[in-house]
């Protein structure tokens, strides 16, 4: 019998020659990311009573969650990163200018096919899109493997999600996800390790991979994965990593999956979640006209450049909604610089947005917050009661190109309203 990529992967990653779901084995990460409360792994460090770290070229710590500084504690937090990293010569340190975790170390070139990552964060299923195995973990399991190198780790089931495409105009991988999530609801993968296969997937953008895998989390997922191609390589390259300096690893044919579910994109409309479940997915012909006080368009989920393009090409020309706020977080520096090069951060300022500094943003509750009864549109990944302010307001998820479409209207709108006149 075959294997998939999880258990491939974390063979790898424990020096065994083969592993079997239901199976614990210690494996040993390539690399270690935690954001701005790294502070606890310190902490927890000190009252262990050591300063070893066992390989600082593993470690990588981004300062994105609440950034820049809101209070003195925590700017306390912060400084209290900084002089670690530089005490300990930790070169994978981003501080708060640089962006969200995520897409920062994916752009620096960080995140490599083959890799096995774990990360103070849930939404570390992300690196699937370049082909790594990324999963959450929490401070004191992230501290043991600074110390030791090591963690143990249970070798997950796997689910085979066979997406078929090509997607209709409007619908975005956004759509093909939340779809996915209401159909399998927020523990339909638990502890699974989820691939991404069918005819939608080859050649699929980083950015569209980045999205699909960010929100496997949201079935909950140990990690995604999509296979990676020549898109991935190319991607790589250009971030100056050489086919040298990775290994991918395929599932094979014959694997065995937990389950299959098949995705018809082609058949697809545009998706919203609902408050205050990402699983409370509806049609957006279900829930169009509902007013909205705010729209966010940010997230490791959607603030990507990719993204940030599809919201603009919908806003072009068109002001936001009197009595509509729309908040724009690109999710990096370098996004910024590239809107500002061709133009797309002119058409947000131009329409009315709100753009912040790179980061997590309203998505962490950093900023951008309700106030009782609000409504807001996200184009991040959780909508949980009182996660962006009061716990009177409402959450509704949708694609960039909703949002976009809502910030004009005020109300939820479907975005194809606007395509269909350019």
């Amino acid at each position: 019998m075959g294997k998939t990529f999880a258990e491939k992967a974390l063979a790898r990653a424990a020096g065994l020659s083969e592993v079997s779901p239901g199976e614990i084995v210690d494996a040993y990460p390539d690399l270690y990311m935690s954001h701005m409360a790294s502070w606890r792994c310190i902490r927890t460090m000190e009252k262990l009573g050591t300063d070893k770290l066992y390989d600082v070229d593993r470690i990588a710590m981004v300062m994105d969650h609440i950034s820049p500084a809101q209070t003195a504690k925590t700017a306390d937090d912060q400084r209290m990163c900084r002089e670690f990293a530089q005490k300990k010569g930790i070169k994978k340190f981003y501080d708060v200018n640089a962006g969200i975790a995520h897409i920062v170390l994916s752009e620096a070139g960080h995140i490599r096919p083959g890799m096995v990552i774990i990360g103070t964060d849930s939404h570390t299923t992300i690196y699937g899109s370049l082909g790594a195995l990324g999963t959450g973990v929490g401070f004191s399991e992230l501290t043991a493997a600074w110390a030791t190198g090591k963690l143990w780790m249970k070798v997950p089931l796997s689910v085979k999600v066979v997406i078929e495409g090509p997607l209709a105009r409007g619908v975005s991988s956004k759509d093909v996800m939340l779809k996915l999530i209401g159909d399998l609801t927020a523990d339909g993968a638990t502890y699974c390790s989820v691939e991404f296969h069918g005819s939608y997937t080859e050649g699929l953008s980083i950015s569209d991979r980045m999205t699909l895998c960010n929100l496997a989390m949201e079935l909950g997922a140990k990690n995604g994965f999509v296979r990676p191609d020549e898109v991935t390589r190319s991607y790589l390259t250009g971030r100056g990593v050489k086919p040298g300096d990775y290994s991918e690893i395929h599932p094979d044919a014959d694997a065995a999956y937990a389950k299959t579910v098949t995705i018809d994109g082609r058949r697809l409309t545009p998706q919203i979640a609902c408050p205050h479940a990402v699983d409370n997915v509806k049609p957006i012909e279900q829930v169009a006209g509902t007013k909205v006080n705010q729209v966010f368009i940010g997230s490791c989920a959607n603030a990507k450049w990719e993204d940030l393009v599809e919201a603009a090409a919908i806003l072009k020309g068109h002001k936001i909604a009197s009595g509509v706020r729309l908040l724009v977080s690109p999710a990096s520096k370098e996004i910024v610089e590239r809107t500002v090069r061709d133009g797309t951060y002119s058409i947000f300022l131009e329409a009315g947005a709100l753009i912040t500094n790179p980061g997590c943003s309203a998505c962490a509750g950093d900023g951008g917050v309700m106030a009782d009864g609000e409504v807001t549109l996200s184009t991040a990944n959780r909508n949980f009661q009182g996660r962006m302010g009061s716990y009177q307001a409402e959450i509704y998820l949708g694609s960039p190109a909703v949002a976009a479409a809502t910030a004009i209207r005020g109300v939820i709108t479907d975005p194809r309203e606007f395509m269909e006149r350019k």
